[in-house]
């Protein structure tokens, strides 16, 4: 453990655009990018984002899916109150959600939609979403 530690201690980061190239500066937080311990490091990170919840998550990278079969009110309730789970861990570890990113998708409603909320912003309903760019 001693060498990721030493991995993480005083990094420094610059941004360099069109051969213009910015003073260095010492990187506090976050996840180094574009490297394999990273992405492992990231997982470890989240990887109780979902204890307590009951519906099923999904993580891929720095995106999550969360879903459940819903098919009355106390089910949407259920899904919703894992939002909030989720919101709580957000803050916790400080990693906060951007809600306007955030969508629902009812797949084969059977005439029952739910708004859900995250931190009091109501999710925008979608009827279909891209997941990646490539």
């Amino acid at each position: 453990m001693e060498w990721i530690k030493e991995w993480l201690h005083q990094r420094v980061h610059r941004v360099s655009i069109r051969g213009v190239v910015a003073d260095w500066i010492r990187v506090l937080s976050g996840v180094p990018q574009c490297s394999v311990l990273g992405h492992v490091l990231f997982y470890i990170f989240i990887n109780n984002l979902d204890f307590g919840t009951k519906s099923r998550i999904l993580k891929f990278a720095d995106d999550t899916k969360i879903f459940n079969r819903v098919s009355g009110k106390a089910d949407a309730e259920k899904l919703q109150e894992d939002l909030h789970i989720l919101v709580r861990w957000s803050e916790e570890w400080q990693k906060l959600f951007n809600a306007s990113k955030c969508k629902v998708m009812h797949v084969r409603s059977l005439h029952f939609e739910w708004q859900y909320f995250m931190n009091d912003q109501r999710l925008e309903v979608v009827t279909q979403e891209k997941d990646c760019e490539w």
